[in-house]
């Protein structure tokens, strides 16, 4: 990578890397939560759970995720750790966000709650045990994982500017880069793949390729591909 590309890269994090451009986006509902955590008032579990649903209806136009990431805390009463262990959950066809209908959510409840009666955190998890155990999906070697990738980077980076920092226990230097179409998109636009898939082999070489400029904190690369959207579209 020239240096020129890494400055680039490295100012577009460096100034993305804030939270006034993130408050009306799905983290914004863990970080509500992280700061009832650190003041007392809610579990470890409670911002795991809000992070996990919360990258779990992370797909849309912000605007809608965010608002279908209110009704669905507005169901669980604010209190998630609760609203998951008693067992009650919303159970009905009628859909949560786009194609996610409240049924699916009370699936993940209940999977959750079997999981949570065994152990009081589930960063141990793999992303196959997440994919599988949780949200209820067949395993695929090939799938990229965008919203376990996000969820991750959400609670393992600790900056201190957007993401939580509270899994102590994982290393943010093995994170992969949550990948989507928008994220390929740029990644590709910059020269960092050339790779027509859209699977985890591409996530993990955009990954490694931000390892180069960010060698022990890749998924701050995150920051710097939303920048360079932002960019583009002021410059469209």
């Amino acid at each position: 990578m020239d240096t020129g590309l890494k400055e680039t890269l490295i100012g577009w994090a460096e100034e993305y890397n804030d939270p006034k451009y993130f408050e009306e986006d799905p983290i914004a509902f863990p970080r509500q939560f992280a700061k009832k955590y650190h003041a007392g008032e809610a579990t470890l579990a409670d911002v795991e759970i809000s992070a996990l649903l919360s990258a779990h209806l992370a797909w849309g136009r912000r605007a809608m995720i965010v608002r279908d990431c209110g009704r669905m805390f507005d169901e669980m009463c604010w209190k998630p750790y609760d609203y998951v262990m008693a067992g009650d959950w919303r159970d009905e066809n009628a859909s949560l966000h786009r194609t996610v209908k409240w049924s699916e959510f009370a699936a993940i409840c209940s999977r959750l709650r079997e999981l949570y009666m065994q152990s009081g955190s589930i960063e141990g998890l793999s992303d196959t045990d997440i994919r599988c155990k949780v949200f209820g999906q067949k395993e695929d070697r090939k799938a990229p994982n965008k919203k376990i990738s996000m969820m991750r980077r959400w609670m393992v980076r600790d900056d201190g500017k957007v993401d939580l920092g509270l899994w102590k226990n994982s290393d943010k230097k093995k994170l992969i880069l949550p990948l989507d179409v928008h994220v390929y998109g740029q990644a590709t636009s910059l020269g960092l793949t050339s790779r027509k898939q859209k699977d985890i082999v591409t996530a993990r070489e955009i990954t490694d390729a931000f390892l180069e400029v960010f060698p022990d904190d890749p998924c701050k690369g995150d920051f710097a591909l939303f920048g360079y959207g932002v960019t583009s579209r002021n410059n469209d």
